[in-house]
């Protein structure tokens, strides 16, 4: 006699839920899809976290597929000129070449590093004791921070690297390009000067392919302070432009020690897409 054993819910109980299924990590979606998800991670964070987070997340970030995802996405602008000036298959170039164009993203940015000169960071300057010197004094119409200068020729430089910033030399060479340059300069009241501005466009071995050097402009003495600006845009770049130099000289004729002459401040260089 076959016996059967039946149990029975009691009323009010509930029934054990199931046990969850493993959840579906990132790492184990299929390439496509991460390749999208990690499209929307800010460029900084994918070079510098997610890059260490395995070889295959390294390998994403280190193509050019994901970066041709946010290039397209983000530069609308540029994406018509980009994709048919790719950059070249670089060995060395790990992350992508363009990650670096993403996250510095250099076009419309002002690549002069310390614009208004304080503290000298990031210039070459070639002075003596009684040269360049800093201004503190609130002034209305310019920024803190800026600079004069006493009785000497006194030069103040920085070379801007344009690959370095993330602009590759296939788009450089384009054609599709242009620099502005720019310098604002405050005339100081009760002084005479000579105020000069040289910028130069460098290829890779620093040899000059193009550059603006207006007449040294004489600064008599004024009754009111005066700013004025000085800009010039090179709009027809020549091949193999690398680097950007900008150099200011000034002196004050008075040969005087006492800090008098011009102030130079929010100096600027930008690489825009060439209006079509």
């Amino acid at each position: 006699m076959n016996s059967s054993v039946t149990r029975v819910q009691p009323v009010g109980v509930a029934l054990p839920e199931p046990e969850p299924e493993e959840a579906l990590g990132l790492s184990r979606l299929p390439p496509e899809l991460l390749l999208m998800l990690l499209s929307h991670v800010p460029p900084r964070t994918l070079i510098r976290h997610c890059r260490r987070v395995c070889r295959r997340w390294r390998a994403l970030v280190d193509c050019q597929a994901l970066w041709l995802i946010i290039l397209a996405r983000d530069h609308c602008a540029l994406w018509p000129i980009a994709q048919s000036r790719l950059p070249s298959a670089r060995n060395d170039a790990h992350p992508c070449i363009l990650g670096r164009f993403c996250e510095r993203r250099p076009i419309g940015r002002n690549l002069i590093q310390n614009p208004k000169g304080e503290g000298f960071l990031k210039w070459t300057v070639l002075t003596s004791e009684d040269g360049w010197a800093e201004e503190d004094e609130d002034l209305k119409l310019i920024p803190r921070g800026c600079m004069l200068t006493s009785f000497q020729w006194y030069h103040k430089k920085q070379v801007v690297d344009l690959e370095e910033e993330g602009l590759w030399p296939e788009l450089l060479d384009s054609g599709k390009l242009e620099i502005c340059v720019s310098d604002w300069r405050n005339d100081q009241q009760g002084t005479d000067c000579i105020y000069q501005l040289c910028v130069q466009l460098l290829d890779a071995e620093k040899a000059i392919l193009d550059h603006f050097s207006p007449v040294p402009f004489p600064i008599l003495k004024w009754i009111n302070s005066v700013s004025s600006q000085v800009s010039h845009v090179f709009s027809n770049l020549k091949k193999g432009v690398r680097f950007v130099s900008l150099e200011h000289w000034i002196r004050d004729m008075r040969f005087l020690s006492e800090q008098y002459g011009v102030y130079l401040c929010n100096s600027s260089v930008i690489v825009r897409v060439r209006p079509s």
